[in-house]
């Protein structure tokens, strides 16, 4: 009896915990969105008929919280409320109308041109003209108002002419990642860093398909941050700069057919109400939760108003007698035809940030908009991220590996010569044919075993050389994995639990099957009710991992992954993702394995005590390379494999002060041999 007793009340108390976690778990399934700390309940997205207009304002919290240096609001708001009086005589510093060049960041996961969310360049360039129209109230446009206080801001958008390399772009860099759809928190975290441009001269926007607990969000941009006086470091992490925008709100329908657009969001105003919070501008109704509260946006000239409104429905009384709220600001809910208004009190502010803030006020002299001279021949190679689902980094089997060739010439390309080596073996030969307007591309692909690396080089164009040979290269590492010269490497691992921590654990194992680390189970996440008051506590742990294969697998208890706001990744000390997973269903288990290499003959040439080194690695302005002579020569490539500059080697030094921040890979060669490989950080 009593055996039986002890049995039953554990057994009684498992079941009902069960139950209770799968009750729990059917609330947070039903709950809404959980959206930068922030919960969205299901009747609040009927409220907003089913979307997220605008995280901004979340976001902005959130980094707040993240960052003691950034302003609170009302520090900002002190901050900036002399400049704006300034900006009201001053105008701009600049005297005049301001262009920012942009750089458009389409990302998507191997789609065909124009399919799903690798938008069409003319889909992309439809978004700026919206912009244009907008900023600068263009008349005979949907952006032009006839509203007394209605203000042309003279700042106006042109995509990028040239690339940070130094060679021709159109503005519009497709970056092929391996996730189907992305949460805010993986986009600020897995996104925006591996693909920023300089954001002191590039506007950086990204095209990207929201998905998991952000399906619903339409965009959201970073708020600029303080000028860095005394006592008020400037806060805002640099490589997150810039506005996001679900793929199906990016671009306007009115220019265009076929657009991967949905309405009532297909006018192009999510983007120019993101650009406007990055240019500084609060929401009209200053975003109190108090629908009966009028909260201040900061401008006089826009009535106070109570909430946000949605669809276009006028009149609707303000909260001081004989106004009515401005439905039609840009900075508004309304739907995309409502919208046609960014007063003169937003002007001045949006002037104030732009020659004050920082970014901001250097983007403002940036030249990236204005071309480089073009050639009728001249096309780019670029290599594409590999989409493997290998839990084994010991492989052999034969894969394709993506290459995307551009034309960036002046006339059609119609045929090209490239070369390539795998693993520094012997010269092959690529013969690509086709038709290519200008800025269009091809996607091809060179056969290699797994875990190998490829060089590639384009040696001729329409049957002659090709004009410029800077944008002629690009490097491959078929697999996950991360080079190191020396007997270990440093990574980081990092991994938000989602709301269900208690049934995730991982480990990490080496070649021989030996754990290196391991952790979990976790704390579950707090909820009150349907709504999700917090997450589990994010985990990063740095990793020094001596070169050897190691498989990374999480568990899941209930077989369901870690699809409620979790996400996982591993990065190498330049900060370049080895692998990663988003909020997904992965069933029980996933494993992803990556290798971390010592240098050897398959990807350095000379490694040992008499070898060539490099040093200081991070390095500022001069690399110092050993045991070269002055015959020897250099090239360097970006992360993404692009050829970014190359030359002799003068005394054992090179010049590196001009590239920009981040990681890179150098070899060094004499006589046409390959003498050395290496990864470096320019800080």
């Amino acid at each position: 009896m009593n055996y039986k007793i002890t049995f039953k009340v554990p057994f009684l108390f498992f079941v009902l915990l069960c139950c209770s976690i799968f009750a729990q778990k059917r609330k947070i399934q039903e709950q809404g969105q959980f959206v930068f700390g922030k919960t969205y309940t299901i009747d609040d997205l009927k409220r907003m008929n089913g979307v997220i207009r605008c995280a901004s304002t979340e976001y902005e919290a959130m980094l707040q919280k993240q960052d003691p240096n950034r302003m609170t609001d009302a520090q900002f708001e002190a901050w900036i409320a002399p400049l704006i009086e300034k900006s009201k005589t001053n105008k701009s510093q600049n005297g005049g109308i301001i262009t920012i060049p942009v750089v458009v960041h389409v990302i998507h996961s191997g789609q065909a041109y124009g399919v799903g969310q690798n938008i069409t360049d003319e889909q992309v360039q439809s978004q700026i003209t919206v912009m244009n129209n907008d900023f600068r109230r263009m008349a005979g446009t949907p952006g032009f108002n006839t509203n007394p206080v209605g203000a042309d801001v003279m700042i106006q958008f042109a995509l990028a002419k040239v690339d940070p390399n130094g060679n021709p772009t159109n503005g519009i860099d497709r970056v092929r990642i391996c996730q189907d759809s992305w949460t805010t928190d993986e986009v600020n975290v897995n996104v925006k860093p591996a693909t920023i441009w300089d954001p002191t001269q590039y506007m950086n926007m990204w095209s990207v398909k929201f998905g998991g607990s952000s399906s619903n969000i339409l965009g959201y941009a970073q708020f600029p941050s303080n000028s860095g006086v005394v006592g008020m470091p400037a806060g805002g992490a640099a490589n997150t700069d810039g506005v996001v925008a679900n793929y199906g709100t990016f671009g306007s329908s009115d220019y265009g057919t076929n657009f991967n657009l949905g309405a009532p969001y297909d006018k192009g105003r999510t983007m120019t109400h993101e650009v406007g919070h990055f240019l500084g501008l609060r929401h009209i109704w200053g975003d109190d939760s108090n629908p009966l509260v009028c909260a201040t946006d900061y401008c006089d000239d826009t009535p106070p108003a109570h909430e946000a409104n949605g669809a276009c429905t006028v009149p609707i009384q303000s909260c001081t007698p004989g106004l009515f709220e401005m439905v039609e600001n840009y900075m508004d809910y309304t739907n995309d035809t409502c919208m046609n208004i960014f007063t003169l009190d937003q002007k001045a502010r949006m002037t104030a940030v732009m020659n004050n803030s920082p970014r901001r006020v250097e983007l403002k002299n940036s030249v990236k908009d204005l071309p480089i001279p073009l050639f009728a021949n001249d096309a780019e190679l670029k290599a594409e991220k590999i989409c493997l689902s290998s839990s084994s980094c010991q492989g052999t089997n034969s894969i394709s590996v993506p290459f995307s060739l551009y034309n960036r010439g002046t006339s059609p390309l119609t045929s090209a010569v490239i070369t390539y080596s795998v693993n520094g073996g012997a010269s092959q030969t690529y013969n690509w044919t086709g038709n290519l307007a200008q800025d269009r591309y091809a996607a091809i692909s060179i056969v290699a075993a797994e875990n190998s690396t490829i060089s590639a080089q384009i040696t001729s164009v329409n049957g002659t050389s090709d004009a410029r040979a800077s944008n002629n290269t690009a490097f491959s590492f078929v697999g996950n994995y991360t080079t190191t010269p020396l007997g270990s490497t440093s990574l980081t691992f990092t991994l938000q639990p989602d709301f269900f921590g208690s049934e995730t654990t991982w480990t990490l194992k080496n070649s021989t099957g030996t754990t290196i680390d391991s952790g979990g189970p976790y704390s579950n996440g707090v909820a009150v009710g349907n709504q999700i008051v917090s997450l589990p506590a994010l985990v990063t742990k740095t990793w020094n991992l001596a070169p050897d294969c190691y498989t990374f697998t999480i568990n899941d208890s209930e077989s369901d992954g870690i699809e409620y706001y979790g996400y996982y990744n591993v990065k190498n000390s330049s900060g370049n993702n080895i692998i990663f997973e988003g909020s997904t269903n992965f069933g029980a288990t996933q494993s992803k394995a990556f290798k971390v290499l010592v240098l050897d003959t398959k990807d350095v040439k000379e490694v040992g005590a008499n070898a060539i080194q490099i040093y200081p690695n991070p390095v500022s302005d001069i690399l110092n390379i050993t045991k070269v002579s002055d015959k020897a020569s250099y090239k360097i490539y970006s992360a993404a494999g692009q050829l970014v500059r190359q030359g002799n080697i003068n005394d054992g030094k090179i010049n590196v002060s001009e590239l920009i921040k981040g990681g890179y890979i150098i070899t060094v060669e004499e006589k046409g041999k390959d003498l050395f490989t290496s990864k470096f950080i320019k800080k």
